[in-house]
């Protein structure tokens, strides 16, 4: 049995939960999510706790066990408190800004860049240089954020790209120009 999987899905209020013909369906107060999930696993909702069950040992059960557990929490998190990423822009001339569902950057290269937010996302580009991203969908919201962060990655020499808040950069000494 999965150490994950064996841990109930707590419900919080105003967020309903649903199992039918192998679909999870989880709504809320921010939106519906859906989920489908494999035959090995029982899912059952009883009272406010989202239960599952696998039906046998086996290896590749128990991963699936603490996967849909997994999803289901980030699920009911989602629908009721919802996700963001922080994304910090630093460099000279470097900016985005939100235009309609086009988030229009431009990071030092001869063109600006858009990108086109997906469905479900909210970007929101502050002047000082700070991107939030969020949404319902966790995994989504983490995804968008990655591609943003991959088109200009921070360098170690002056800290110039784009990263995440919580991310550290392990400045580099350049060079000292002894003769």
């Amino acid at each position: 049995m999965s150490k994950v999987g064996k841990l109930p899905v707590a419900v919080p209020a105003g967020v309903n939960v649903t199992v039918a013909d192998g679909v999870v369906t989880v709504k809320g107060p921010k939106g519906e999510l859906k989920q489908s999930y494999h035959n090995e696993i029982d899912i059952k909702v009883e009272g406010s706790e989202v239960i599952l069950t696998a039906k046998d040992d086996a290896k590749q059960t128990n991963a699936y066990h603490g996967l849909y557990r997994s999803l289901i929490n980030n699920m009911v998190k989602g629908v009721s408190e919802g996700f963001s990423k922080t994304l910090v822009i630093t460099g000279v001339g470097y900016r985005a800004e939100v235009k309609g569902k086009e988030l229009v950057m431009n990071l030092g290269y001869s063109s600006d860049y858009i990108a086109i937010i997906p469905d479900g996302i909210t970007v929101v580009a502050t002047p000082d240089g700070k991107l939030t991203v969020s949404g319902i969908d966790k995994q989504l919201v983490g995804e968008f954020s990655s591609q943003i962060r991959k088109l200009r990655k921070p360098e170690p020499y002056k800290g110039k790209g784009i990263r995440y808040e919580t991310e550290v950069i392990r400045r580099k000494v350049g060079k000292t120009g002894v003769k």
